[in-house]
């Protein structure tokens, strides 16, 4: 080989990997994002955020949550009010995550990390979907992709990708999200601390009804107004209401009135200190409680549950409608011991 046919095949084979190299250190600088915010614009601000939606194997949203002046509501439980607790926390882990690292762009490997397209059926990826006010003072111009799709988790990280992007990254912390409505609902009602309640008249939805009421206004101690003849009333401690009764009373998910039948229901109506009453009525439907509930003066509580009825965990439900008879001491069994004869 001539010394100037060599020359070129060195000059072309270095031309040749320079331009390799320089595609490549372009391709990583581009790609080089770790430490980044994934959503650099919720990250500047999310008071602008006005509708958020989570969807997890199919094409429409399992969960829709709207802003409605300055509350939120919830689309898939007839417009009732969301938890803006919850709801901010997963705002705040999206605009928490950072790019820890790159991940796959290749559709076929998707499923190795969670990140397939959720509108599939039996997709294990979940997609978070925001927008944005455009009067908000948050509002970008030309914001990123406002939907995340969120895969499996990773030690204190998740996968995801961004909605309509090919490449994959693993960010840290880590995001987690529920689909179902019901634990996006805001839970607590009312909170009436055994302290202020004054009185309580129950009626089973079978047996005997009763009336527990304090001796005074600022005594500790309740009475059971009638007791059975021949029956002893247990003490006064035992008498009152239980305090998971009704203090902080939280539901555990909202529907419409007339998806539940209340004809033949328990009620227990509960006096408070500052001339309050509550009214609620129950009933029983398999292994679930229902409940409706009424207050004298408290319009924003008649507002939030006019129309709607409310699950109640069981403890709570049995807390609230307990039988007279246990409120009674215990009948003598049949068979029990004579007394023993005193000595003369």
């Amino acid at each position: 080989m001539s010394q100037r046919r060599f020359l070129t095949l060195l000059l072309i084979a270095i031309l040749g990997l320079g331009t390799a190299l320089y595609f490549s250190s372009q391709r990583n600088r581009m790609r080089d994002n770790a430490g980044e915010p994934l959503l650099p614009s919720l990250a500047a601000g999310i008071s602008g955020v006005d509708s958020v939606s989570i969807r997890r194997g199919s094409a429409k949203p399992s969960v829709e949550l709207r802003r409605n002046g300055s509350s939120w509501t919830v689309t898939e439980r007839d417009g009732y009010p969301a938890d803006l607790g919850k709801l901010r926390r997963l705002l705040l882990s999206l605009a928490d995550a950072r790019v820890v690292e790159e991940k796959t762009a290749n559709p076929a490997l998707y499923d190795a990390i969670g990140v397939e397209d959720p509108s599939s059926p039996g997709a294990g990826s979940t997609e978070i979907r925001y927008t944005v006010d455009a009067q908000a003072p948050q509002a970008p111009a030309h914001a990123e992709p406002q939907g995340v799709i969120l895969g499996k988790s990773t030690g204190n990280g998740s996968y995801v990708r961004l909605a309509g992007a090919a490449s994959s990254e693993l960010v840290a912390p880590g995001i987690s999200v529920e689909t179902d409505p019901h634990y996006w609902i805001d839970p607590e009602l009312f909170d009436l601390p055994v302290a202020k309640i004054t009185a309580l008249e129950v009626h089973p939805a079978t047996g005997p009804g009763y009336v527990l009421r304090r001796a005074a206004p600022a005594a500790p101690d309740f009475a059971l107004t009638v007791v059975p003849p021949g029956r002893t009333a247990l003490d006064s401690k035992a008498l009152a209401p239980s305090p998971a009764a009704f203090g902080h009373f939280a539901v555990d998910d909202v529907a419409p009135a007339t998806s539940v039948d209340f004809s033949t229901p328990a009620t227990a109506t509960v006096s408070s200190s500052d001339g309050n009453v509550f009214t609620l009525r129950g009933t029983a439907v398999g292994d679930k409680r229902w409940i409706t509930v009424e207050s004298s003066k408290d319009p924003a509580l008649s507002a939030k549950v006019q129309g709607r009825v409310f699950l109640l965990a069981t403890y709570r439900y049995d807390a609230i409608f307990r039988p007279l008879e246990q409120l009674l001491q215990p009948k003598p069994g049949p068979h029990a011991p004579p007394a023993a004869r005193q000595p003369p």
